[in-house]
């Protein structure tokens, strides 16, 4: 750090963004680029988020600038845009431009216009349709009009390109290095003249599109002194944005690496209890150095004043510092804020912004809502209170005040909690220039490992949350869409996440729960749904040399090596023999842990379908479940010869596999084949399987029909809130209930169970269709408020087992077994060796994206055993200690029978006594008592088939 002395404010310089283009006000002389190929003319704007959510412009654009003595023509120039990280197959686009653009004036070219917004641009120079990105792309200024391809890397001018910006951290083409990203709110403008550097000249702030009418700023003005409360404000946002100020206060939390480049600060002796009704300014701030600031030096208890400029980023307040002399040690002794304390929970965004960039101790319990992200940035979704949020059209019908109020709940319960870096432990480079020796695409950070994340240690959906150390509530995250979060004090780096505020329970469990699926010990058969997440035994890469079969491409891991296939091909599973072999593990492990008798299973490889042998999937995974086991426990269903041809079937399919000690096969397997046309029910999903059962020695039939409906991710959407394609679901449904009772009618079945991944949460409108035909959700009559699913921190279930009004009747209990949903994606197959640490584990968590459903079914009708009388007859009836032994006659008595079963006596000193009746009868001699006082004897008579097991007490005095 600077020396630690105390700077005055009039001695105080002026900022480093304070040059450059009020060059025409000031008379300052701007430097020519490097390789300045026509005459001096800049880019000094581009935006990306027009007509975006969060945009007030409608319109994306371009702004030029021209810091030279004379104009200049730009007839016959271009300007150039291409995407961030192109791939080979992206072609630049072009927008022609005529006219000249006078001394020290603009030029605004209008690009294309979204939904959003509400402002017009200043009347356009040039008008092009390039739909840009709000957050990072590439765009330069052209003296021509040919399309170029600017190479990797630093792009110097000449060869065409008068000036080139590379924007956001994922660019990669830029001049020396890129600008900072940008947001739907957010542009880039040139603050500095140009040097060939995007990172230095470039700054974000809101977006000021200029044209050839507009005026030259004025000069900025001198820093201003300002509390930390002053910038701040009482708003979502500070009333001094763009303004340059001087602040002061207490480093709080300080991130060196990471990629937050700066710390947090509070004004001193702040902190405490706070009083969410009266305290609405927050006593905190972050501060963010630019890269000419240098590395980040301060560490929590420093007192500084920072110099630099006030603005929002992510919805997070801070003051922008530019060179490293802006940052100053101060001497003066200062307290040490306190973490804050509120006594309820700032549930509205006003609250937790009164509280924004502050210590804070949020001292209540929380719940793991959100693990996705965790893999990718290192970020754990948190929900106050003690479940996780809820998908609305779980609990509620779409669109009611329930399912609203559902969302109202959501919104003020979560949270998010940071690992206090912004790496993106994901990323992927497709250009060879940045992998390096390393195959495209490459993994940017291969070599880290994403913190929380822990295959001893799991953070799970679900598990109880303690937050054991002080954090900072702050905001962030993605600018279009930013959210409160806590961050920690230090950056949290994994494995061994030693900075971590916080600790998690361990909820996960061997296998489902017995008492929730047979509550009164009554069930015979266990049937059970479970998704396998695109199970195929045709491979991305069969001859495993890393070369896709057919045209498939793959995901890589941090080697080059692919896990899994992305595209190119019909296939969708695992890349090569090995990864194959990683699933199967996991699939394995957790079908045989379930304990299930019939198994309706849910994306395999439809091998018809691939003009593979039929079946082929389904009996592999049949052979690896019984290799497992030992022996031949399991079969295949074979599919159905009610199929449509295999050109109408999708590539993965519905499947049946059952054990042959627990059911039999009745008859042949039925499909629901004749919908499955283009505009036909089943012309997008998966056709219905059904199969007939009966319990092995026999009992009660019944029926499991296996479904797939379409998913949320593509079709129509309707706007009701149950996601694309919500129509087409509705006509599965109703197809699904009128096909059903035509099969009964044919097998004579009465119980059914319709089992699957219905992509439909239990209170969505394809889940109703089939209320409404007399089928009930397993999980709503039991009651367990458990959930198959989630998806964007927000549980639910997508996978049901429901029952007709027979089959509930046999109904047991039922258990969704959360092995899946709630764990982190680093723990998938797919996901082998992508960090640097292996967290690959063969067993059952996360072998899939969906959790399994298991029900258990009273099918056998248990013999009525007759009620017992036991009458005892002690010889003699005075016992002396040491000297007595007792004789008992014991006599069991059941109505037009004679008992046959054994008499078993404790309570007696040494071990218990056991005899046989016989005639109804049985005699005891009892061992000598060696204390006295009365001994109380348990008498059970048991092992009758047609008497019940009855138990009674008999005392036995004992004196000296």
């Amino acid at each position: 750090m600077p020396e630690p002395t105390r700077r005055r404010s009039t001695s105080r310089r002026a900022l480093g963004a304070a040059v450059g283009l009020a060059v025409a006000a000031t008379g300052l002389a701007v430097a020519a680029p490097a390789q300045a190929v026509s005459p001096s003319l800049v880019i000094s704007e581009v935006y990306g988020g027009g007509g975006n959510a969060g945009s007030t412009f409608k319109n994306d654009f371009i702004e030029l600038y021209n810091p030279g003595p004379t104009a200049v023509s730009v007839d016959g120039w271009s300007v150039q845009y291409r995407s961030a990280a192109p791939s080979s197959a992206t072609n630049t686009q072009v927008t022609t431009l005529s006219g000249s653009v006078a001394p020290g004036g603009y030029y605004l070219v209008q690009q294309a216009a979204g939904t959003g917004g509400t402002v017009d641009l200043p009347t356009p120079d040039a008008t092009g349709t390039i739909a840009m990105s709000g957050t990072a792309s590439q765009v330069w200024l052209s003296d021509g009009t040919t399309a170029l391809k600017p190479a990797a890397g630093s792009v110097p001018t000449g060869a065409g390109i008068v000036d080139f910006v590379g924007i956001g951290s994922t660019a990669t083409s830029f001049e020396k290095a890129p600008a900072p990203g940008t947001s739907n709110s957010i542009s880039v403008s040139r603050t500095k003249p140009d040097a060939d550097d995007n990172s230095l000249e470039f700054t974000t702030g809101a977006p000021t599109p200029r044209n050839k009418g507009a005026v030259e700023e004025p000069p900025p003005a001198e820093p201003t002194e300002r509390t930390i409360r002053e910038i701040q404000g009482t708003g979502p946002t500070t009333p001094l944005a763009g303004d340059p100020v001087i602040t002061s206060g207490v480093v709080t939390a300080a991130y060196p690496s990471g990629g937050f480049f700066g710390f947090y600060l509070q004004t001193p002796g702040t902190g405490g209890a706070r009083d969410l009704a009266t305290q609405t300014v927050s006593d905190g701030l972050f501060v963010h150095q630019d890269r000419t600031a240098g590395p980040v030096t301060v560490t929590p208890g420093d007192h500084v004043e920072v110099t630099g400029v006030a603005g929002e980023y992510a919805g997070l307040t801070q003051v922008t510092v530019s060179a490293a002399a802006d940052i100053v040690e101060l001497t003066e002794p200062a307290a040490a804020p306190t973490p804050g304390t509120t006594v309820a929970w700032p549930a509205t965004d006003a609250q937790k912004e009164s509280l924004e960039g502050m210590l804070y101790a949020p001292g209540t319990g929380f719940t793991v809502t959100n693990t996705f992200a965790t893999n990718q940035f290192g970020e754990v979704g948190l929900a106050l209170g003690d479940r996780p949020l809820i998908q609305p059209t779980e609990v509620a019908d779409a669109g009611s005040a329930e399912a609203t109020a559902v969302a109202s709940d959501n919104a003020a319960r979560a949270i998010t909690l940071d690992d206090g870096a912004s790496t993106n432990f994901t990323a992927q480079s497709f250009t060879a220039s940045v992998c390096g020796t390393r195959p495209t695409p490459c993994l940017l950070n291969g070599d880290q490992t994403p913190p929380y994340v822990s295959t001893t240690e799991p953070v799970r959906v679900g598990a109880p949350t303690t937050i054991t150390a002080p954090v900072i509530l702050s905001q962030g995250g993605s600018p279009s869409a930013p959210t409160y979060r806590f961050q920690p004090t230090a950056t949290v780096v994994g494995p061994d996440n030693a900075t971590s505020p916080a600790t998690f329970a361990d909820t996960r469990t061997a296998a489902p729960d017995a008492a929730l699926i047979d509550a009164e010990g009554a069930s015979d058969i266990q049937v059970a749904s479970f998704n396998v997440l695109n199970y195929f035994t045709t491979l991305g890469d069969a001859d495993d040399d890393n070369v896709g079969d057919a045209g498939c491409a793959a995901f890589n891991d941090r080697t080059g090596d692919g896990n899994t296939v992305s595209g190119g091909c019909d296939q969708r599973g695992a890349w090569d023999p090995q990864d194959l072999a990683r699933q199967q593990q996991k699939i394995v492990a957790a079908i045989n842990a379930l304990d299930a008798d019939v198994v309706g299973l849910m994306e395999i490889e439809n091998s018809a379908a691939l003009v593979e042998t039929p079946d082929e999937a389904t009996n592999t995974l049949v052979a690896a479940l019984n290799a497992a086991a030992g022996s031949q426990v399991w079969a295949a269903n074979p599919s159905s010869s009610e199929l449509p041809a295999p050109a109408e079937q999708d590539v993965i399919t519905n499947a049946i596999i059952y054990r042959t000690a627990a059911v039999t096969r009745l008859g042949e397997a039925r499909a629901l084949g004749t919908l499955s046309a283009d505009g036909q029910a089943f012309g997008n999903a998966r056709e219905p399987i059904a199969q007939a059962f009966t319990p092995v020695g026999g009992g009660e039939d019944f029926m499991v029909v296996v479904n797939h409906f379409k998913s949320k991710g593509s079709g129509v959407d309707d706007m009701t809130g149950q996601g694309n394609a919500n129509p087409d679901r509705v006509a599965q449904a109703t197809a699904l209930a009128a096909w059903v009772p035509t099969v009964q009618d044919e097998t004579g079945t009465e119980s059914v169970l319709l089992v699957g991944d219905f992509n439909a949460y239990t209170q969505e409108d394809p889940m109703q269709v089939l209320y409404d035909a007399g089928y009930d959700d397993s999980e709503l009559l039991s009651g367990n408020d458990e959930y198959s699913y989630s998806f964007s921190g927000l549980s639910g279930s997508l996978d049901h087992v429901l029952l007709n009004t027979a089959a509930q009747a046999s109904f047991t209990g039922s258990d969704i077994w959360n092995i899946n949903s709630g764990e982190s994606v680093a723990l998938e197959y797919s996901r082998f060796d992508v960090h640097a640490t292996d967290f690959y584990v063969p067993g059952p968590y996360r072998s899939s994206d969906h959790d399994p459903v298991v029900v258990g079914l009273d099918l056998v009708d248990e013999p009525v055993l007759l009620p017992a009388t036991v009458s005892v007859k002690q010889t003699p009836p005075k016992v002396k200690v040491d000297k007595t032994r007792t004789k008992l006659t014991i006599t069991v008595e059941a109505e037009g029978v004679r008992p046959v079963g054994t008499i078993t006596i404790t309570g007696v000193e040494g071990d218990p006594v056991t005899v046989q009746l016989e005639g109804g009868t049985a005699t005891v001699r009892l061992p000598e008592f060696t204390t006295t006082g009365d001994k109380e004897l348990s008498i059970t008579y048991s092992g009758d088939d047609e008497v019940e097991q009855t138990t009674t007490t008999h005392v036995v005095r004992v004196v000296r």
